[in-house]
């Protein structure tokens, strides 16, 4: 019961399994939070010190659910990495209201549902959150009037959360991914937006899984120990050049 244990939700594929094999690299047990049980169990095969949880964590009784078995099987909760999100994209004038609350419910209610849940039990480790947000949070795009402003919430949950939590040693960050090589966004980007992407961004790249899930891990490690409220973009330089054209960046065309 002495081995610090982590929660990551949305843990069977993506950032969320990356982040899992990385935190068990580290001799962290993982209880693997997802929705999808079929992927979820395809994902922990192989993977030893780790329980997975079929839940869906906009639904207050399974949250509750996921932090009790959690306990149980493991005994303490020292991280809890609110990971789990859907990526619904479309115009303002197509986003009906279900649509909206299908998105919140899971990008926002489920961070807040999780770290309440959570809250107890991180007091007694004096444990941390990481909160995995969006560079849509940050910037506004088009076609994400929910999801971008789902993360801009979770962004300020982040910093509620740090600035409440903190008397009881308990840190609250949040990472805001830019675009990331995943094999949903590679199946859905067109070579005109991967193109454009690789323009705007400095380091002319996606990120990967590993690289998002290094940050976390950093986040949750003690070197990070007097980090919190903080919202940490690992896009490649994509926000710091919300305001620049990318053919003003090609030394050619400064002439």
């Amino acid at each position: 019961m002495t081995k610090p244990t982590a929660i990551v939700t949305g843990a069977a594929r993506g950032i969320g399994l990356a982040t899992t094999k990385q935190f068990l690299s580290e001799g962290r047990r993982v209880a693997m939070v997802d929705r999808d049980g079929e992927a979820l169990a395809e994902a922990a095969i192989g993977l030893s010190d780790v329980l997975p949880l079929v839940y869906d964590i906009s639904i207050p009784e399974q949250v509750d659910a996921t932090m009790s078995e959690t306990l149980a099987a493991f005994g303490r909760i020292d991280a809890l990495i609110n990971n789990a999100g859907v990526a619904d994209f479309g115009p303002i004038e197509q986003t009906g209201f279900k649509r909206w609350r299908e998105v919140m419910a899971t990008n926002l209610d489920g961070v807040f549902l999780c770290s309440q849940a959570a809250t107890p039990a991180l007091k007694e480790t004096r444990g941390c959150i990481v909160n995995i947000a969006s560079i849509s949070g940050l910037r506004a795009s088009t076609l994400r009037v929910a999801y971008g402003t789902s993360k801009a919430g979770v962004i300020q949950l982040t910093q509620q959360y740090a600035a409440e939590l903190g008397e009881y040693g308990i840190r609250v960050n949040c990472v805001a991914p830019g675009p990331v090589r995943t094999k949903l966004a590679m199946a859905v980007h067109t070579q005109d937006i991967i193109d454009a992407y690789h323009d705007a961004i400095p380091l002319n790249r996606y990120g990967s899984e590993d690289e998002i899930a290094g940050v976390i891990t950093f986040l949750c490690s003690d070197q990070a120990s007097y980090v919190t409220g903080q919202t940490i973009s690992a896009d490649g330089g994509f926000e710091s050049t919300g305001i620049g054209l990318p053919s003003l960046r090609d030394p050619g065309e400064r002439q």
